[in-house]
């Protein structure tokens, strides 16, 4: 019995053996397999972390265009919004456009003291106050010829008014929008009109600069008439003429219509830069540029324009206007388009070139056309309607079209002509110079 167990156990030993080693190799072969798996894996990913980090680079690359374009997307339409918006809030507020034609607000150069005159350089000159209506309140400055500007130092406004009454002619200088009286390119030309020998007064609407009112076309136009019937109560048989520029232009044309209706005329008018009236000028202005295609821009600019009651009308004006008249205009004018001149003038010349006799300014060349300067003249009758005549040294008399540039490109105004066409002039038994 005990030797059949005996080879049983011993067999039984043999299997546990070798079961022992097969699962030993077994787990082996299973570690190995294992460790190969990892190392795989490791390998792997160590060639896949660049793909990864590319493929997020490029995702946000994309997220940032995406932001960008949404961005821009917001901005377009809130620009078109507002472009489509601002017509419709004029037609609704017609004070804006008001607003905008005056540009009253804006007070350019801005910190100065218009109670002082002299701080501009203007040492010959004197502040006054008149009040053209009750509760309107204008500031007015008067500059005598700079020969008198010794005499001039220390001098009250009494003074000055009676200087008035001098044999110097007077100039009533009426400005354009936007500024004041203290302008710098304005102050040039009191200098150069100063030293020509004129007095030369202007003053601020009311609205503008330290003068007390609101401003609107009716109320400028009687503060001109209140200061040219002041300057006529002081200044006795003194030639005076009015000088109105830009928006000034047709200040001066009702003013001088209103002055020939009443048969006290100016002794000549002098338009510089004029336009035909308010609503061609608003269509022709650079910024209605952007509106100027844009459907029923009549209707939404230029309609509260004329419901303001803002007119302007030059070329009606000067149908009944019986003084000297002479226009200046620069051809590369870039606010008030020569054409618009040149349609105030022709007219003119078919009638008026009868009055036109006795406003002694005159141009005199300076070396080439484009650098012309005004000077006193030593005749008269060199004016016409729509031009101005020169006498040039071995020359005959000739007429410019297209006169003096003011503003932009000339440093001092009246310094410069602008492409000035010239041919000669014999008219009606004026003297060709």
């Amino acid at each position: 019995m005990r030797k059949r167990t005996e080879p049983v156990a011993l067999e039984h030993e043999r299997c546990a053996a070798s079961g022992s080693s097969s699962s030993g190799s077994a787990a082996a072969a299973l570690d190995a397999d294992c460790r190969l798996k990892q190392n795989l894996r490791l390998t792997g990913t160590g060639a896949a972390e660049p793909r990864c980090a590319a493929d997020a680079g490029m995702k946000r690359a994309l997220g940032r265009r995406k932001s960008l374009w949404l961005r821009l997307r917001k901005i377009l339409f809130c620009v078109l919004g507002l472009y489509i918006a601002i017509p419709f809030l004029i037609k609704l507020c017609p004070g804006i456009q008001a607003k905008l034609i005056f540009l009253n607000f804006v007070r350019v150069p801005y910190f100065i003291d218009l109670k002082k005159p002299q701080d501009q350089g203007l040492n010959h000159t004197c502040n006054y106050y008149l009040q053209p209506e009750e509760d309107v309140t204008i500031g007015v400055w008067h500059t005598v010829p700079a020969v008198w500007w010794k005499n001039a130092q220390g001098k009250d406004q009494m003074w000055y008014e009676d200087a008035l009454a001098s044999s110097h002619a007077i100039i009533l200088y009426l400005h354009g929008n936007a500024g004041t009286r203290g302008g710098d390119h304005r102050v040039e030309l009191y200098k150069v009109l100063s030293s020509l020998g004129y007095h030369v007064v202007t003053f601020d609407y009311r609205g503008w600069g330290d003068s007390v009112g609101t401003p609107s076309e009716r109320g400028m136009t009687y503060d001109a008439l209140h200061v040219f019937d002041w300057i006529k109560a002081r200044s006795g048989d003194n030639p005076v003429y009015i000088w109105g520029h830009s928006l000034g232009t047709g200040v001066a044309t009702n003013l001088v219509r209103r002055l020939c209706e009443r048969e006290t005329p100016p002794d000549a008018l002098i338009l510089e830069s004029p336009f035909t009236n308010i609503r061609e000028e608003a269509k022709s202005h650079p910024f209605s540029v952007i509106y100027r295609y844009f459907p029923g821009f009549d209707w939404f600019f230029l309609d509260p324009i004329t419901s303001s009651g803002i007119k302007f009308a030059n070329d009606e004006n000067v149908k009944h206007i019986s003084c000297p008249l002479l226009i200046l205009h620069a051809e590369d004018d870039p606010v008030v388009p020569f054409q618009l001149g040149r349609k105030v003038g022709p007219g003119l010349c078919l009638w008026c070139s009868w009055h036109l006799a006795h406003c002694p300014l005159m141009l005199s060349p300076r070396r080439t056309m484009k650098n012309k300067q005004i000077v006193p003249s030593p005749h008269t009758g060199v004016l016409r309607a729509g031009c101005l005549c020169y006498q040039s040294p071995g020359q005959p008399g000739t007429r410019l079209e297209g006169l003096i540039s003011y503003g932009l490109k000339a440093k001092n105004p009246l310094m410069r002509i602008c492409q000035a066409h010239c041919r000669g002039h014999s008219q009606n038994g004026y003297r060709n110079f």
